[in-house]
């Protein structure tokens, strides 16, 4: 059996980065309730059958009564980089409202602990989607929560062809000496770096931070595990993964999390 300290709930199930994390806590022991958005219950693949999952739109306050009742932690992980103000979903709305949400689902169901996954200021990061991660993170802090914020860089799949450029911003960010400056921060990083050690953070009993970045997430990787891909799970256990470079995001629909159904109806 499994303690409830151990029992964590991600939203965003389905998607590259939740169901990375939602390995990643599994490899560690974890029990893990996905949050999954209405009609995208397939997109779970073999997870499905290693989680609990629940359907739910996180900007419907109504839809997450409940949900997080009995966990120790959420790993909120919903947003978008893209926005479309036509159809009224501006950055406000996509990474705001939604983490807003979430916050308040923790509040009611009496879930302590809250990790936001934000972002690291880059000059491939929209300012208006930036501000709206500052504006979550600083809610979290309002309604009481204990909350943590991973400041996360742009997360790429190992061994995919990527540009040079950001193949150099890697290198940069995990050099000594270097990577002590800005580069440590923003570097695009592996995903299943990243996925690993928000899971570790998560589940640490004596979090000493507030706010984590990605030295904090590369030293929650052994030596093995960062110089090469280690898989979290079991092949057949592992999420689809795809490529994701920094200014390919902002042509892409859903990076993050999903979109609000408003949207969803153009699919």
């Amino acid at each position: 059996m499994v303690g409830k300290d151990r029992r964590v709930l991600v939203t965003g199930g389905g998607t590259f980065l939740g169901d990375n994390i939602t390995a990643a806590l599994l490899a560690e022991g974890a029990e893990v309730t996905l949050l999954v958005r209405p009609g995208a219950e397939e997109k779970l693949g073999p997870l499905a059958q290693r989680v609990r999952w629940a359907v739910a739109d996180v900007w419907n306050p109504a839809s997450l009564r409940g949900r997080a009742r009995g966990h120790a932690s959420v790993i909120h992980t919903v947003g978008s980089m893209v926005a479309d103000p036509a159809h009224g979903l501006n950055h406000h709305q996509l990474n705001f409202v939604s983490a807003r949400n979430v916050a308040n689902m923790c509040v009611s169901d009496g879930v302590p602990h809250m990790a936001l996954m934000s972002s690291v200021r880059a000059p491939w990061v929209n300012n208006q989607y930036l501000r709206a991660k500052r504006e979550a993170e600083q809610y979290m802090f309002r309604v009481g929560l204990n909350a943590t914020v991973i400041r996360a860089p742009v997360a790429y799949v190992r061994g995919e062809r990527r540009h040079p450029f950001y193949i150099l911003m890697t290198m940069l960010g995990s050099t000594p000496i270097v990577s002590w400056f800005w580069f440590g921060r923003g570097a695009p990083m592996p995903v299943d770096m990243l996925a690993r050690g928000v899971a570790r953070i998560t589940l640490e009993k004596n979090r000493s931070k507030t706010y984590y970045y990605a030295p904090d997430l590369r030293k929650r990787n052994t030596a093995r595990e960062a110089r090469r891909a280690a898989p979290v799970l079991p092949e057949e256990s592992l999420p689809q993964q795809r490529v994701v470079h920094p200014f390919d995001l902002l042509d892409e629909e859903t990076p993050f999390g999903w979109m609000p159904p408003e949207r969803r109806d153009e699919d």
